[in-house]
């Protein structure tokens, strides 16, 4: 469905920024949506979402932060890390505010009642428009890296992803990709399979880095009934649905001026 006029002129206006190297801070936190239970932030390539060997801060004390000062907390600031995002990558984070919502956001995805949806570009078309790819996962922790298999073998997970083809640009392909698992690096493993690597992932294929270190992923929708919040017109729990802004660079710009 093609964008209001109005919209894309406001999204093709943004100054291009090839490859940008901002990272998060408490200032320029991009919030998607925010109350008493959740907060949800779109993360920023080379953002790291909980701490790791790196000792780098992660975007979890960034958010800490943010709430600390638009709230005037005093003292520690509760915040429970529902879900991660692969530190090159880019897109929509959900944060727990309260215990109550941690743990029911985790049985949400456990129930895989949270649906997510990603953006990828691609350097090879698939064969198919659109098609489900089903593999079996194992993880290398030596490498960091999942290895791919056809059929079920010791120490793997089952792996299911549906995509289709969004748009073909001038030197690549943008996939819409709907995630039925998720497993480590589960996108980036299945694309490679199919010949399809993600534009940056050298890792899985692609012949060259991005500038910034970070890969054309994109997780830029997701959807889920709020953990404590009901619609009171309704009588039932509360639909949100939030939609990341795709990084500024040449690419993505393109994608969203034609779509």
């Amino acid at each position: 469905m093609k964008r209001p006029e109005n919209q894309r002129q406001k999204e093709t206006k943004r100054r291009v920024i090839n490859f940008d190297r901002t990272v998060s801070t408490k200032e320029n936190l991009q919030v998607l949506y925010e109350d008493n239970h959740l907060i949800i932030v779109n993360k920023r390539v080379g953002d790291i979402v909980q701490g790791d060997k790196t000792k780098d801060k992660p975007l979890s004390e960034v958010v800490k932060e943010y709430i600390a000062i638009k709230h005037h907390k005093k003292g520690n600031v509760y915040l429970g890390v529902v879900h991660r995002l692969d530190r090159p990558t880019s897109g929509v984070v959900i944060f727990a505010r309260t215990s109550k919502a941690l743990a029911r956001l985790n049985k949400m995805l456990r129930d895989k009642t949270i649906q997510k949806t990603y953006l990828a570009v691609v350097k090879n078309t698939p064969e198919k428009q659109q098609d489900t790819l089903i593999h079996f996962l194992r993880k290398n922790p030596k490498n960091n890296k999942a290895i791919v298999f056809n059929s079920e073998t010791e120490n793997t997970k089952k792996a299911i992803l549906h995509y289709k083809i969004r748009q073909k640009l001038d030197n690549y392909t943008v996939l819409e990709i709907d995630l039925e698992t998720g497993r480590h690096h589960q996108i980036r493993a299945q694309l490679s399979v199919i010949k399809s690597p993600i534009k940056g992932d050298l890792k899985y294929g692609f012949d060259r880095s991005n500038k910034n270190g970070g890969i054309h992923l994109h997780a830029y929708k997701i959807r889920f009934n709020h953990p404590v919040k009901k619609d009171l017109s309704l009588d039932k729990p509360l639909e949100i649905s939030v939609f990341a802004q795709t990084p500024n660079d040449v690419i993505w710009n393109c994608f969203l001026h034609n779509s």
